[in-house]
């Protein structure tokens, strides 16, 4: 187990503790019980030689110190010093199986960690011109992936994109995730234009509701934001189905809200209803980001019950970045945003947060000879 340089000196501070009690208290009052302490507090600090060694100092400690106060005998001295050892093995045996429980968790958090990649691969850095970066922050620490989810993919109608949040938690969720991402794969490459994608990927939902039946059939849904980059970036079109707006950010680091022009309902509800999937173009000049996240950011609350606001945060964020030093890119924006996310609320994170920044660069800052494709 890996701890801090300082908080190893722990139970050595608690023998010198024990030492300086000893002698500022009457003869007949024994340090023996706070020695004690000192093997077990080595026990989730220390290798198991460390441990030895500090039963040993313990013990030697103890016997220097009876033997100072004329009190070793058998039952202050030889008892306490069988104590001791008894006790410096128990501290041993809980080591082992505290090592043995954080090994257990490393290897789930491993295949986690491999899972995630499968469920919910990062995607490239770059597609064309269009920068990309996307982050995933689960509300549990154990966790690494839960019902949030995003997908870019370069198709022959231009990037295409979705961020959701799919109903739920657990394994429900994270099947109902690989659904999603399975029909918008297909249904991105298939769908002439957003409507029919999203029409794609709404019969999708209502066969995996219908599969798992029960409540997921009844209330199963997906908040989604689905985008499209026109063919040399000038503009996104979008569809938002009950998911927080993207922000906008522009060269100059000015933010603007990308709300839908209708409300529409998340995707998977058609069964309750038919709602229209408008789609709504914006402008997405040169040196522009959008910046897509899940309701982890905008639900995210301080002490006193104040939703956090990206809107109006990125803009400063983006700000003191630029009076740091260069611009930021796409990823260290988003690691802005978790941390200001995080000192909002105090450190506690509230609920998962999947993140995806698109950024086109100014013209002054490609590559030269860099041609875009897809």
């Amino acid at each position: 187990m890996v701890q801090p340089r300082r908080v190893k000196w722990i139970p050595a501070g608690i023998v010198v503790l024990g030492v300086v009690l000893d002698l500022v208290t009457p003869a007949g009052v024994t340090s023996a019980p706070l020695l004690m302490a000192a093997p077990v507090a080595a026990a989730p600090l220390l290798a198991p030689p460390g441990i030895i060694a500090i039963g040993a100092l313990a013990m030697a400690v103890h016997a220097g110190l009876a033997r100072f106060d004329g009190t070793f005998g058998w039952q202050r001295g030889v008892a306490n010093q069988l104590t001791l050892l008894a006790v410096t093995v128990l501290a041993v045996l809980i080591n082992r199986a505290l090592e043995g429980r954080d090994a257990r968790t490393r290897r789930a958090r491993e295949i986690a960690a491999v899972a995630q990649s499968a469920v919910l691969p990062r995607p490239p850095s770059r597609i064309g011109e269009l920068r990309i970066a996307a982050r995933y922050v689960p509300a549990e620490d154990e966790a690494v992936i839960g019902g949030d989810l995003y997908v870019v993919q370069d198709t022959p109608h231009g990037v295409r994109v979705m961020v959701g949040d799919v109903r739920g938690k657990g394994l429900g969720a994270v099947s109902a995730v690989c659904a999603d991402l399975g029909a918008f794969r297909y249904a991105a490459d298939e769908a002439e234009d957003l409507p029919g994608l999203v029409a794609a990927l709404e019969r999708a939902l209502l066969r995996e509701g219908a599969r798992r039946g029960g409540q997921e059939q009844e209330e199963g849904f997906t908040t989604a934001l689905i985008a499209e980059f026109a063919d040399g970036l000038d503009a996104v079109r979008v569809v938002n189905r009950g998911h927080p707006p993207p922000v906008l950010l522009d060269a100059e680091g000015r933010a603007a809200l990308l709300e839908p022009s209708e409300e529409s309902p998340p995707l998977g509800m058609s069964a309750l209803g038919a709602w229209s999937s408008p789609v709504d173009t914006f402008p997405f000049p040169p040196g522009a980001t959008l910046v897509c996240y899940t309701d982890g950011v905008t639900e995210a609350r301080d002490e006193s019950g104040v939703f956090y606001d990206a809107a109006a945060r990125l803009p400063r964020l983006v700000r003191h970045q630029a009076q740091a030093g260069a611009p930021a890119t796409p990823a260290q924006l988003l690691q802005l945003l978790i941390e200001d996310v995080g000192h909002h609320t105090g450190g506690r994170v509230q609920d998962d947060q999947a993140l995806l920044a698109l950024h086109r660069p100014a013209r002054s800052d490609r590559p030269s000879g860099a041609t875009a494709y897809g």
